[in-house]
């Protein structure tokens, strides 16, 4: 370490006062990642107690007693069968919805806040030693930063399944068409006749709102989720009223900084598919997606992504858009042309033995494979 770096643990309930000290930091970061923001851990604690929150920040030191934010980082302290009933550190604070597990680093202060934040958790007796991060990016200069840092911590880091991530990587002069032609490739012509035969259905239209509109649109995004076989399985958000209240306050927090947008595909004035998406330092993230399941014929969650992206192109695109795929969707299913390898990841800090996490994953692993086989 080369800087100054001072790690301090912020309190969830102060943690979301500080708003503009996040913004600033994330526009200066190496990646960003809204799941860090304070809107993000304010609806967090709706499902998960405060003391079981972990927010590390990470300071650098200036001139006249000043600091500055180099480093943030909210973990989930937990502990349950995914774990092997040993106690972890788990980030983002609620996988199933957050895209990314990397703290928000100052690309000037990366390498040294990143391995203050370990040493920070090593030298904390009432800290678990290992770290879970299920939606780790394992490219990139984020993924380098961290992989050198369990190196000189002497963690072991463990990934135990991968999957490619569609993402949107606009190149300079791209434009709709190119864009689509070089992501589609030999596809492109079936994919596009398909996303026309939405004029010939009806009356087609696509719709983009941002702030206190999109929030407003969040109750028709309810309802077209629950119509489907997600509702039908009780799995939908609007059959979860804890998840609802939290969607709720998320949204709410980003719409106020202007960081909301909701997409939507309508078919004679009612919407067939609808995006939920949250926004950071010029990275869009896709949270959610819904459409209406009794116009499959028309692929309304494909036409949706095509919409987007053309209007993307129409303004000034994203400089990186995450679709937030998991490691059960097809890729193809999005019109996104990038991949980024991801992987679930188990750390184990200050040593470079397994851990009873690492082996709990192992046996998840195994038995995913093993019903794989047996369905197929």
């Amino acid at each position: 370490m080369n800087a100054t770096i001072v790690v301090r643990r912020i309190r969830p309930a102060d943690y979301v006062e500080r708003g503009a000290a996040f913004t600033e930091l994330s526009l200066r970061a190496l990646a960003a990642n809204p799941h860090m923001a304070p809107a993000a851990i304010a609806a967090a604690r709706l499902l998960i107690p405060d003391d079981r929150i972990i927010v590390l920040a990470a300071w650098q030191s200036e001139a006249l007693g000043s600091e500055r934010l180099a480093g943030l980082w909210a973990l989930h302290r937990k502990r349950d069968w995914r774990s092997g009933f040993a106690p972890v550190l788990v980030a983002p604070l609620l996988p199933l919805y957050e895209v990314s597990s990397i703290p928000v680093l100052d690309r000037d202060l990366a390498n040294d806040a990143a391995e203050a934040m370990l040493r920070h958790i090593l030298a904390s007796s009432d800290l678990p030693k290992t770290l879970a991060l299920p939606l780790l990016p394992l490219e990139g200069a984020c993924h380098a930063v961290l992989t050198e840092a369990f190196r000189s911590t002497g963690s072991r880091l463990a990934i135990h399944e991968r999957w490619s991530r569609p993402m949107l990587l606009p190149e300079a002069g791209d434009d709709a068409e190119r864009y689509l032609r070089r992501a589609l490739g030999q596809s492109y012509k079936k994919r596009m006749q398909q996303f026309r035969t939405l004029t010939k259905a009806g009356e087609a239209a696509f719709r983009r709102e941002r702030g206190g509109a999109a929030q407003n649109s969040f109750d028709a995004f309810l309802a077209l989720e629950a119509a489907g076989w997600k509702g039908e399985a009780g799995t939908a958000i609007a059959r979860l009223p804890r998840d609802t209240a939290y969607f709720r306050l998320l949204i709410a927090g980003f719409a106020a900084q202007d960081a909301l947008q909701v997409d939507s595909l309508r078919l004679n004035g009612e919407p067939i598919a609808m995006g939920l998406l949250i926004e950071s330092a010029g990275t869009r993230h896709f949270l959610k997606i819904a459409y209406d399941e009794s116009q499959s014929r028309l692929s309304p969650g494909r036409a949706l992504t095509i919409a987007m992206l053309q209007a993307d192109f129409a303004g000034t695109p994203p400089v990186v858009f995450d679709s937030g795929a998991g490691d059960g969707v097809d890729a193809g299913t999005y019109v996104w042309g990038e991949r980024r390898e991801m992987g679930h990841a188990i750390v184990t800090l200050g040593s470079r033995r397994p851990g009873l996490p690492e082996l709990a994953a192992h046996a998840r692993q195994r038995l995913r494979r093993l019903r794989k086989r047996l369905k197929g």
